[in-house]
């Protein structure tokens, strides 16, 4: 049946609503899509509802054609499976947390591992049962702190997520590979440009894991690439130990460096009152900053971390939450600097830093800084650094971290040329989980030699609300939405236009045909409304083709047109199926 606009629940927008800030949120409310209820979460609408209709139909067909099957679980949760796990308490506050009547805790689902493993664990004993593949299409929660970008980063969204169930690595990496297939068959659908970035499996776990990335300016993910094909978040990126250098600096020797609390500040007056030997003038890379942050584990034990980089680079916040996960990043406040009367603000060095030092603090450096190289940093004196300190020679740490910041012309880790940086919006993310949660929760089957061996598992997400989102943000201009047709709330939107009863009764007659031809049609039979108005909400509302039937069906014409190219032309009203047919069987054009 036609969606007819006299009667459809809907209400455009000429002004963008204030809360919205990127260009297809904007668009895909004031198209009459979503509507918001609180931050982070949205009512979907009919015309929303068409879209992520078709968004789950074309996930639910490619899994389906990799041999998974279809499950269920609930939303609401009890506490013990995800005790078992110990995400009860990694989740920390991102989980939404509640006691029923009986004062029993439990949890809105923000993933379902859990339920997986223990459903196969129920039915499934043997190695004959295997491999298998299920996969649900479900509401997920997850209290963010800055829920934004609309539909992209909500509270509550649908997620398809899938898991793979096999007796061992090779039969786990057909599983992968069988996803990561389907998976670039999904993408290639939606109709945006994405790259397959190579991710951190994070608190996930697991051996391998890649990222599908819509590329997109307003993504939160930065990726890079090289020309050799490289691709990669900036979490997963592994700069290489820097190889050890020759010795060439003389000793170490503390220096007055009065007000230089900051590397600015420091460079000018080593270049003022310390100047190089070797004719050239100090830069922030010759310092070693040190930068402290205290990192708060689940269970709210409080650690501090120092971490030496180059002092011409920051620390990457992403980059380092991911490496220190399930714990959570703080800044070093005066309280903790109160705590530690050995830490000079502004003049910290490696002397007091470490395990094993004054401090008793983990001192952690960027793999760039070369044993044998020479720095200037903190002499932990106020008012003082220390220059020529040689790495193995006058300090050492108690490890490395990959967490300061990737920059655009950086050496590729491959050795092919330089990375170049792009953003992304994370649609999809596959994962080789291995026995991580199978041995958590005893999930084990008898192998052909009637031994129990643990089940190595893969997982498997897609975002299937923030997809809707993804693609409204690829597919628009400055006046509306530009569906791509595989995934459009309509195939055709026919707009009637002007008071005479004659063009209503002939669209009227003109839907019945193209419904009958299986055509799927918008129909705006508003009759109070301006032909100004509706084509105006045509253009908004985004179905790829328009059809106008108006004043020109007194010479036997109506007008076709193309939304995205904005191409017009006028047609036989006689041929008007036909027309419609073969436009819509068209290849869509490239994006």
């Amino acid at each position: 049946m036609a969606l007819r606009m006299s009667t459809l629940f809907l209400r455009t927008l000429r002004e963008d609503p204030a809360d919205a800030e990127l260009p297809g949120h904007k668009l895909l409310v004031r198209a009459g899509y979503i509507r918001r209820v609180a931050p982070g979460i949205y009512t979907w609408l009919p015309l929303g509802m068409q879209v992520l209709g078709k968004v789950e139909a074309i996930i639910r067909e490619e899994m389906q054609r990799i041999g998974s099957q279809e499950v269920k679980f609930p939303a609401l949760l009890p506490r013990e499976p995800y005790e078992a796990t110990n995400r009860w308490t990694e989740y920390g506050d991102n989980l939404f947390r509640l006691k029923d009547r009986k004062d029993a805790d439990m949890l809105l689902g923000p993933t379902h591992e859990e339920m997986f493993c223990l459903t196969v664990k129920d039915m499934y004993s043997s190695y004959k049962d295997l491999p298998l593949a299920l996969f649900q299409v479900q509401n997920k929660y997850r209290d963010e702190a800055r829920p934004r970008a609309g539909i992209l980063r909500g509270r509550e969204f649908i997620m398809k997520d899938s898991y793979s169930f096999d007796v061992d690595q090779a039969g786990l990496q057909k599983a992968y590979d069988a996803h990561r297939e389907a998976y670039i068959r999904i993408f290639e659908r939606f109709g945006f440009e994405y790259v397959i970035v190579k991710a951190d499996s994070g608190a996930m776990g697991g051996s391998a894991s890649e990222e599908f990335l819509a590329v997109s300016p307003y993504g939160e993910d930065t990726f890079v690439r090289d020309d050799s094909g490289y691709a990669a978040n900036v979490e997963a990126v592994e700069v290489p130990q820097a190889p050890e250098v020759e010795v060439t600096a003389g000793p170490a020797h503390v220096e007055p460096t009065p007000d230089t609390p900051t590397i600015a500040t420091l460079v000018t007056a080593l270049n003022k009152d310390h100047p190089r030997t070797d004719g050239r003038e100090w830069t922030a890379a010759d310092s070693l900053k040190n930068v402290l942050v205290m990192l708060v584990h689940p269970d709210g034990t409080r650690e501090p971390l120092a971490i030496g980089l180059p002092g011409d680079r920051e620390v990457d916040a992403k980059r380092l939450e991911v490496k220190v996960a399930p714990a959570e990043v703080e800044a070093f406040e005066e309280k903790d600097f109160a705590a530690y009367p050995m830490l000079a603000k502004g003049y910290i060095g490696p002397g007091v830093l470490g395990e094993e030092k004054a401090s008793k603090i983990r001192y952690l450096l960027d793999p760039s800084v070369a044993i044998g190289s020479a720095w200037v940093t903190g002499a932990d004196e106020h008012g003082h650094h220390v220059i020529d300190l040689v790495h193995g020679r006058d300090f050492t740490a108690d490890g490395t971290i990959q967490a300061a910041e990737i920059r655009e012309g950086d050496a590729s880790p491959t050795g092919h040329g330089t990375l170049k940086l792009a953003r992304g919006i994370e649609m999809g993310h596959i994962f080789q989980l291995g026995t991580k949660y199978a041995e958590a929760l005893g999930l084990k089957v008898l192998d052909e030699n009637g031994k129990l061996v643990t089940v190595t598992m893969g997982s498997y997400g897609v975002g299937v609300t923030r997809a809707v989102g993804a693609i409204a943000e690829d597919n628009l201009d400055d006046i509306g939405l530009i569906w791509p047709r595989n995934v459009a709330p309509a195939d055709v939107h026919v707009v009637a236009t002007g008071k005479d009863e004659a063009v209503f009764v002939k669209a009227e007659e003109i839907v019945r045909e193209l419904e009958a031809a299986g055509v799927e049609v918008l129909f705006d039979d508003r009759r109070k409304v301006s032909p100004g108005v509706k084509f105006k909400d045509s253009e908004l509302i985004g179905v790829p083709t328009i059809l106008v039937v108006g004043k020109g069906l007194a010479d036997g014409k109506v007008e076709l047109k193309d939304r995205r190219s904005g191409d017009r032309r006028e047609i036989a009203v006689d041929d008007v199926v036909s027309e419609v047919t073969t436009e819509i069987a068209e290849p869509a054009p490239s994006l």
